[in-house]
């Protein structure tokens, strides 16, 4: 019987990770490690699997951590802080989470000697400018570099840029403004950003999982959107020509543009199907023998640069996954219509 842990595994990610686990994974094992009880306790009405355990933990908390490995095979790391804002604010605690709650589970699958080890970054990690691109930054190198200490575990890591509709992500709280205030709040509609869907992003976290030879950073090739597109298109399904979109400028550490690799990666970056692969810059010498008659990209792979989906294509995107219809968003719809004018204002676009 395989077994699996999943730390973070009870948000968006987590989610949909089960999902597709429990359809492929007939004879196995699912332990979902998060710190939020009530969330756990959700997830459990929501699928009712026998095949699925629930251990409450942080990844602050090495022991618990190492106790929850115990006999896995396969661990998907998902946790972090994630939100820009907030990580700019409270640098030390993105620190503590993102950057030594790394370390945490490193270590607790080296101890245990699991045999692989998934880790789930962001496009905020390439040339990183804000406290959350750092922390994540300097958590996929802890991920990379365990491969020089153990055999037993393979270390590797996925990017990935925006997933349409997770929490925190804008289009919910485009949606909700519209919906309940008639107005949208922007931070620069000049930006561009990578979108995908949740259901490819987990595609990517297989891809790695069966590929990987130890040391890689595995990148989703994705399209790019317009955050005035997405504006124009939301506005025009759900707003009326009273609806009103207020600009109030990018905040700390905030790009205009994402990058998925960068110029310096790309000289040992190679495209590969659906997706390229960021070889590490140590020596690791077996992953380098895998891939090794690849050609490698000339340039980075940013979000301005690159295949942008069309109005039509968007609106379609939107509406198949129910972003244009008027069902509130089940983790907006205790706010107020005041509040959720604010919420946005402080949150943002991850």
């Amino acid at each position: 019987m395989k077994r699996i842990l999943i730390i973070g595994g009870s948000g968006s990610w987590g989610q949909e990770l089960v999902r597709q686990l429990l359809a492929q994974e007939k004879d196995a094992m699912i332990a979902i490690y998060s710190r939020g009880e009530h969330r756990q306790v959700e997830m459990a009405r929501h699928f009712s699997d026998p095949r699925l355990h629930y251990i409450i933990g942080d990844v602050r908390d090495r022991d618990r951590l190492s106790l929850a490995m115990r006999g896995m095979d396969v661990v998907f790391h998902l946790a972090a802080l994630k939100h820009v804002p907030v990580c700019e604010r409270n640098p030390d605690e993105a620190i503590k989470t993102n950057i030594l709650g790394t370390l945490n589970a490193v270590e607790a699958a080296l101890a245990n000697e699991v045999s692989r080890y998934i880790f789930v970054s962001t496009d905020k990690a390439v040339d990183p400018i804000n406290s959350y691109g750092v922390s994540k930054s300097m958590a996929e190198k802890t991920v990379i570099s365990a491969n020089l200490r153990s055999s037993a575990t393979t270390f590797v890591c996925i990017r990935g840029g925006n997933v349409l509709g997770t929490q925190g992500s804008v289009v919910p709280l485009f949606k909700e403004q519209l919906l309940r205030a008639n107005e949208i709040t922007v931070t620069d509609l000049s930006m561009t950003r990578y979108l995908m869907r949740l259901q490819e992003a987990i595609a990517l976290l297989f891809a790695a999982t069966n590929e990987a030879q130890g040391g890689e950073i595995f990148v989703m090739k994705m399209p790019s959107i317009k955050i005035q597109m997405l504006v124009d298109v939301m506005t025009r399904r759900l707003g009326n020509k009273d609806t009103r979109i207020r600009t109030i400028g990018r905040r700390p550490g905030e790009k205009v543009h994402e990058v998925l690799v960068s110029r310096q990666e790309s000289e040992r970056t190679f495209e590969h199907g659906d997706y390229f692969v960021v070889l590490p810059s140590m020596d690791i010498r077996e992953v380098y023998s895998k891939w090794n008659s690849r050609t490698f990209l000339s340039q980075e792979y940013n979000s301005a640069d690159n295949r942008f989906l069309t109005a039509s294509e968007l609106e379609t995107l939107l509406a198949e996954d129910g972003w244009l219809n008027t069902v509130p968003v089940r983790d907006l719809d205790g706010l107020s219509r005041e509040e959720l004018i604010e919420f946005f204002k402080k949150e943002g676009w991850r």
